[in-house]
């Protein structure tokens, strides 16, 4: 900006005058031109819908020449045959009774054949009294939006299809979800249905006995490979035997029926602990040695014989690498009873075993269990075992009770150790009967 006292520089009146020229000419196009040459299609029609004037935008668009169309086509002869039946049902009711319309999708048919879809807009033009005259319509090429619309359903659909894909996914996951569950429950069946026939149903009542057990299962998927029994062998000794399987699933399965049928047997023929155990090594050995698979077992064998006049049960036992039986006292001790030299039965040809002793007076309780409890993990971290010292000070606090007693004592106790305990565990426990017992 000049000051008052300042003329202005030549050179910038000069540049200023050549802008506005240019920008004057730009606006020097006649009414005609933009008609003709707008971005959009125009048209006027007589109310029987002849049409008056088209500019040459929608010519071009149609592909046909001005005196083929003026005063010779009407607005309809331009759409395809859904678009003549729209406007006469709907569009140009729509027109007369409101005088205007707007953004209607319709579809032009080129000279070429091709279908253009257009928005179709329409205003009546009235006289000095109100008659109507014309209609002008302007139409716009809705190609792009239609490219758009359709692509936007395309998407739709696709997401659509998708989704159900997707839900079809999710009900066959289900379904094979609940197929799998209960397959699982008709296999946790039939694995319990076998489990139990490897243990007893109940154990019997024995003369001058009293005996309680329970087995826990590790895992309801696969079976355990823990053992127990009890049976009056003669009317005045009763057998019982422990043990523990190496392995599990149906293998270990059919070791615990082998053994259980082979001790059994041998208490049957002779019940002295060392021969039965003897008998048993010598089968498991010969039946699995030769195959490359060899199976074996922990186990402890015995017999109980009580006395009458005492109210005492005289118990013979041997163990084949087995942890020590338990025996609790009715004054509150309890002691291992030891079983030096017994292997892993099974593992040899042959395999010695020795005979232990010991008397249950009323009041003492006989503990038999698989290592499944003393190698339960406990602490922080689950790192630590809880061991025979552990087990030993737990069942002291059982003494001077009922084998079920105490069996129900050391389930609550298995139960304690949560996911903790990770093996089977088979308990026994052996007690004179009658006897008279102090309240806990």
């Amino acid at each position: 900006m000049c000051r008052a006292d300042q003329q202005p520089d030549p050179s910038e009146t000069e540049d200023t005058t050549g802008s506005a020229a240019a920008f004057a000419a730009l606006l020097e196009d006649s009414a005609e031109e933009l008609y003709e040459s707008a971005p959009c299609g125009y048209l006027s029609t007589l109310m029987d819908g002849t049409i008056a004037k088209i500019n040459t935008t929608l010519l071009q668009w149609l592909g046909l020449d001005r005196e083929a169309v003026v005063g010779r086509m009407r607005f309809t002869d331009l759409l395809t045959v859904g678009g003549k039946l729209y406007h006469e049902t709907h569009f140009a009711p729509l027109l007369r009774m409101q005088g205007e319309i707007s953004g209607i999708a319709l579809e032009i048919k080129p000279a070429t054949g091709n279908r253009i879809p257009v928005l179709v807009s329409s205003v009546v033009k009235r006289g000095s009294t109100g008659e109507p005259l014309l209609v002008r319509t302007t139409v716009f090429d809705a190609r792009d939006r239609r490219s758009y619309e359709e692509e936007l359903l395309r998407r739709r659909k696709d997401a659509e299809e998708a989704r159900k894909q997707a839900e079809e996914a999710r009900r066959q996951a289900e379904e094979a979800r609940k197929q799998a569950e209960a397959d699982r429950a008709r296999l946790q069946d039939a694995l319990a249905v076998l489990q139990r026939s490897l243990l007893p149903d109940t154990l019997p009542a024995m003369p001058g006995m009293e005996a309680a057990a329970y087995y826990h299962t590790a895992s309801p998927d696969r079976l355990g490979g823990d053992f127990y029994d009890v049976f009056p062998v003669d009317g005045t000794r009763s057998a019982f035997f422990l043990g523990d399987v190496c392995g599990k699933g149906p293998q270990a399965a059919a070791v615990t029926s082998l053994t259980r049928y082979t001790l059994r047997a041998a208490a049957l023929h002779d019940p002295d602990p060392v021969s039965a155990l003897t008998l048993l090594n010598r089968v498991l050995h010969a039946r699995y040695s030769a195959s490359g698979d060899p199976r074996y077992c922990t186990a402890v064998f015995g017999w109980l014989q009580p006395d009458p006049a005492t109210g005492e049960v005289t118990v013979h036992l041997a163990s084949g690498g087995h942890p020590p039986v338990l025996v609790l006292r009715a004054d509150g001790t309890g002691e291992f009873l030891p079983t030096p030299g017994g292997l892993l039965v099974g593992i040899l040809p042959s395999a010695p075993f020795v005979t232990a002793t010991t008397v249950l007076a009323p009041g003492d309780t006989m503990l038999l269990y698989t290592d499944g409890l003393t190698e339960a993990r406990t602490g922080t971290g689950r790192t630590t075992l809880f061991g025979d010292e552990a087990l030993l000070a737990f069942a002291a606090g059982q003494a001077d009770t009922s084998p079920r007693a105490v069996v129900e004592a050391v389930t609550a106790l298995l139960a304690s150790f949560g996911d903790g305990l990770d093996d089977d565990t088979a308990v026994l426990a052996l007690a004179p009967a009658p006897r008279t017992r102090h309240p806990r």
